[in-house]
């Protein structure tokens, strides 16, 4: 792993990859500003983006910014911002997400009483036509027991430094975005760290806003496809083995949301 950082102090380290849609950035940055406790320093990476973002990150001294002049992609820029980062944890983060109170605390405790070492915490998707902190206190009064072990969300995902020193950085062979997080998280298990989905943490998530604005600029680039082919011809993914995996993904999800409503009333990811 490329890095300078011999002595990753105690922190975490947010990193947040931006392309456009600025609106959704300051409400992400807004949230984090008001939820901040654990948080060392905010990295954000614009890649190439047109639309002021660049300008509205220079004026933000408390923020460290690093810009590329044309979009050099999620794993890219993840890269970047894991290259930049000071602490011992890393928080990889969406721009089209708000925080609530205390996340961060959260998804410590967890890793720290589960010994996981790639968190995320749960999330509820969509229109944000809610109180974030007020449903969020209720959340984790239901759902803090409730966990998905052997898992993480690409949306949101704390990881120790240390799990880069073994197993590497996020592969840039995958373009603009789309399956780099699920090859990490895949690596990350088969080298032996544990992963984990908390209840303790809740944050709220738009919904795919940047994937689906660069969808609609690059619809003739053929990306996501040619993600989905890498791979599965990098981790030799046969048509069979394909098959076991998606059925066994949608059984363990079932029971996972089975279990949880009928636990605490809510789902880790809805």
């Amino acid at each position: 792993m490329k890095s300078n950082n011999t002595s990753p102090s105690p922190g975490i380290s947010v990193v947040i990859p931006v392309y456009n849609q600025l609106d959704y950035t300051k409400k992400c940055i807004d949230s984090l500003k008001s939820h901040n406790r654990g948080v060392e320093e905010i990295i954000v990476i614009d890649n190439g983006s047109k639309d002021g973002t660049a300008d509205y990150l220079r004026g933000l001294d408390w923020v460290r910014v690093i810009i590329n002049p044309e979009n050099l992609g999620c794993a890219a820029a993840w890269n970047q911002g894991l290259d930049a980062a000071r602490s011992r944890w890393v928080l990889f983060l969406n721009n089209d997400v708000v925080v609530s109170a205390n996340w961060i605390e959260g998804m410590l405790e967890f890793a720290g009483q589960k010994g996981v070492d790639i968190v995320s915490p749960a999330i509820r998707e969509g229109l944000c036509d809610y109180g974030v902190d007020d449903y969020a206190k209720d959340f984790v009064a239901r759902m803090k027991c409730q966990s998905r072990m052997g898992v993480a969300d690409g949306i949101c995902f704390l990881v120790k430094k240390c799990v880069f020193e073994k197993i590497g950085r996020f592969d840039e062979n995958f373009r603009i975005g789309q399956f780099e997080d699920v090859d990490f998280f895949r690596r990350a298990a088969l080298a032996g760290f544990r992963l984990g989905i908390t209840g303790r943490s809740f944050i709220h998530h738009f919904g795919s806003v940047t994937q689906n604005h660069i969808r609609g600029i690059e619809r003739n680039n053929g990306y996501e496809a040619s993600n989905r082919a890498y791979y599965r011809r990098k981790w030799k993914l046969s048509r069979s083995k394909r098959f076991f995996e998606r059925h066994f993904s949608k059984a363990r999800l079932l029971f996972w949301t089975f279990k949880e409503k009928a636990l605490g009333r809510h789902c880790l990811k809805e």
